[in-house]
């Protein structure tokens, strides 16, 4: 796993995100790392639920939260991944940031709280400036949710 998350290169303008800025004590504050630094298509992350992201059901989480834990680390690897095809280190001019045009989740069994989720991404294409991630979360190797995301960069100011 590489040392330093994708998300803590992101420049000032681009780290407020709910979901993964750094620079939002507000936030959820997600990481998202290389799997292997020598296979830059696998990326992963980890977060633990508070008892306060609880959703309808008990001691389980709520479902905006799994769909944002999936966006933000979706967006992130396209970043990562695009950054690394073009042979640059993330956060270098021009920036590169990816948005969601399309997350489709299946939401395969409820979420707990209070224990380590972890997230996978694949990116299993990357043209121009559009990224496709399949993307997946579990907690204690059991899967929980699986997605998959289309993210577009944003054009350069």
């Amino acid at each position: 796993m590489s040392k330093q998350a994708f998300q803590d290169s992101y420049p000032a303008e681009f780290s407020h995100c709910y979901g993964c800025g750094h620079d939002n004590p507000h936030g959820l504050q997600l990481k998202s790392y290389w799997l292997d630094e020598e296979d830059r298509t696998h990326t992963v992350a980890h977060f633990t639920p508070k008892p306060y992201h609880t959703g309808g059901v008990p001691d389980k989480a709520y479902g905006g939260l799994i769909a944002s834990l999936l966006d933000c680390h979706g967006t992130a690897s396209a970043a990562a991944a695009a950054y690394f095809k073009e042979g640059r280190k993330m956060g270098t001019a021009p920036i590169l940031r990816f948005v969601t045009a399309s997350l489709s989740i299946d939401f395969l069994r409820p979420t707990p709280i209070k224990e380590e989720l972890t997230l996978y991404g694949e990116i299993t294409q990357l043209e121009g400036r559009k990224a496709t991630v399949a993307l997946s979360l579990s907690a204690n190797g059991e899967p929980c949710a699986t997605a998959t995301m289309i993210a577009v960069a944003l054009k350069p100011e």
